[in-house]
Protein backbone atom coordinates (compact mmCIF):
# COMPACT_ATOMS: atom_id res chain seq x y z
CA UNK A 1 0.00 0.00 0.00
CA UNK A 2 1.76 3.50 -1.18
CA UNK A 3 1.58 6.50 1.70
CA UNK A 4 -0.63 9.29 0.60
CA UNK A 5 0.87 12.55 0.13
CA UNK A 6 -1.94 15.08 1.84
CA UNK A 7 -0.05 18.14 0.74
CA UNK A 8 0.76 17.28 -2.82
CA UNK A 9 0.42 20.10 -5.23
CA UNK A 10 0.18 22.88 -2.12
CA UNK A 11 1.61 25.78 -2.48
CA UNK A 12 3.21 25.97 0.75
CA UNK A 13 4.87 24.12 2.69
CA UNK A 14 3.67 21.31 5.03
CA UNK A 15 5.09 22.27 8.34
CA UNK A 16 3.28 26.04 7.55
CA UNK A 17 -0.13 24.71 6.90
CA UNK A 18 0.16 22.63 9.55
CA UNK A 19 0.96 25.77 12.12
CA UNK A 20 -1.73 28.08 10.67
CA UNK A 21 -4.19 25.06 11.07
CA UNK A 22 -3.33 24.75 14.60
CA UNK A 23 -2.81 27.65 15.44
CA UNK A 24 -6.68 28.53 14.02
CA UNK A 25 -8.10 25.46 16.44
CA UNK A 26 -6.41 26.62 19.21
CA UNK A 27 -6.97 30.52 19.40
CA UNK A 28 -10.89 32.05 18.87
CA UNK A 29 -12.33 33.58 15.95
CA UNK A 30 -11.40 36.64 17.46
CA UNK A 31 -7.75 36.40 16.72
CA UNK A 32 -8.60 34.65 13.32
CA UNK A 33 -7.85 37.49 11.59
CA UNK A 34 -4.89 38.08 13.40
CA UNK A 35 -3.18 35.38 11.97
CA UNK A 36 -3.23 36.32 8.17
CA UNK A 37 -1.39 39.45 9.63
CA UNK A 38 0.76 37.49 11.46
CA UNK A 39 1.06 35.42 8.30
CA UNK A 40 1.84 38.37 6.84
CA UNK A 41 4.73 39.50 8.87
CA UNK A 42 6.82 36.63 8.16
CA UNK A 43 6.58 37.56 4.88
CA UNK A 44 3.90 35.14 3.72
CA UNK A 45 0.24 36.35 2.20
CA UNK A 46 -1.97 33.61 2.81
CA UNK A 47 -5.62 34.82 2.62
CA UNK A 48 -7.90 34.22 5.09
CA UNK A 49 -10.52 31.87 3.38
CA UNK A 50 -7.22 29.46 2.52
CA UNK A 51 -6.95 29.52 6.14
CA UNK A 52 -10.42 28.48 6.49
CA UNK A 53 -9.96 25.43 3.27
CA UNK A 54 -7.09 24.00 5.19
CA UNK A 55 -8.72 24.08 8.54
CA UNK A 56 -11.55 21.95 6.46
CA UNK A 57 -9.61 20.13 4.65
CA UNK A 58 -7.40 18.53 7.57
Amino acid sequence: MEKQNLFKWKHYQPVIILLTVRWHLWYTTEVFYNLVEMMEERGLFIAHTTITRWVQQY
